[in-house]
Parts: structure tokens; sequence; C-alpha cells
């Protein structure tokens, strides 16, 4: 996985994993109680979605520990208006199109495309980190690539 995450990201990913360990496993433990002494849990609607919310808690906590111990940290970057790095914006102009946009550079957990939210880990982020006001960089993306100047950081 190796995914790129600031250390805010990390608090964040620990929280909810304390969460889900603690709290939310001993409401679905009691859920599965209550449900169980309804009776035959072989035709036991109530156990069943027990079950699965038990399962799904389960492999929320597996994603959690697996996201946290494969992370690289990476410096939230937002302030340097030298280069675009994590959490910096920028007015871009994608080339081809002749249109202007303005992109922020986040990590995987904070994506959001259609506000331009970019991953650091996309072809697009990849090609914008690291980079300065006035720069034009070729993005390699699946399919086709396409130029994106770098008007002004912001």
């Amino acid at each position: 996985m190796n995914n790129q995450l600031t250390e805010e990201n990390i608090k964040k990913l620990r929280e909810e994993l304390e969460y889900r360990m603690t709290v939310k496993r001993a409401e679905i433990a009691k859920e599965k109680m209550i449900a169980a002494a309804h009776g035959d849990r072989s035709e036991n609607a109530e156990y069943k979605e027990a079950c699965a919310n038990y399962r799904e808690n389960d492999n929320r906590i597996q994603y959690l520990l697996t996201m946290i111990s494969t992370a690289t940290v990476v410096e939230d970057s937002g302030l340097n208006k030298s280069s675009l790095g994590i959490n910096s914006k920028a007015k871009v102009r994608f080339v081809e199109d002749d249109e202007e946009e303005i992109v922020t550079l986040v990590t995987t957990l904070d994506l959001d495309p259609e506000n331009m939210c970019i991953s650091i880990e996309s072809d697009l982020g990849k090609a914008l980190t690291g980079k300065k006001a006035g720069d034009v960089v070729e993005v390699k993306a699946p399919g086709d690539n396409y130029t994106v100047e770098i008007l002004e950081i912001l």
C-alpha cells in the first residue's frame, strides 16, 4: 500500500481505530447478545445483521491497521509558496483545453475530485508535486497524456 499521509491523517486513522476496537466492538457485541436471546439463530435476521456488522467493523479495523502501518509520513507543505506539495493550492491551466482550475494537492484520505482536491499519488498530483509557478508539466495519464501549466501557487 504505502500511502503518503500527514501526521494529522495518521492521527485521525488512530482515533477511528481506537473507537472501532473499543466502543463499536462493544456495541456490536451487545447487539449480537440481544439478538441471540430471541431464539433460533438460523432464522434470526437481527442476529445475522449483527454478525454482518461485526465482520464489517473487523474489515475496517484491518484496513486502518494496514494504512497506519504502511504509511509514509509526509510534511504538510500548505504554507510553502515556493513549490507544490501536500495541501498546496495552485491555479493551473490545462493547455489542450485552455481551461483554468484551482487545484489542491492532498493525501489519498482527503481526496475530493469534485472540488479539485487531487491526490498527490494521482497522475496529476505526481506531475505537480515539487513544481513551481511558471512550470509546464506533462501528465502521463492512462489512455492519453496532457499538459498543465502552473500559473500561480496560492
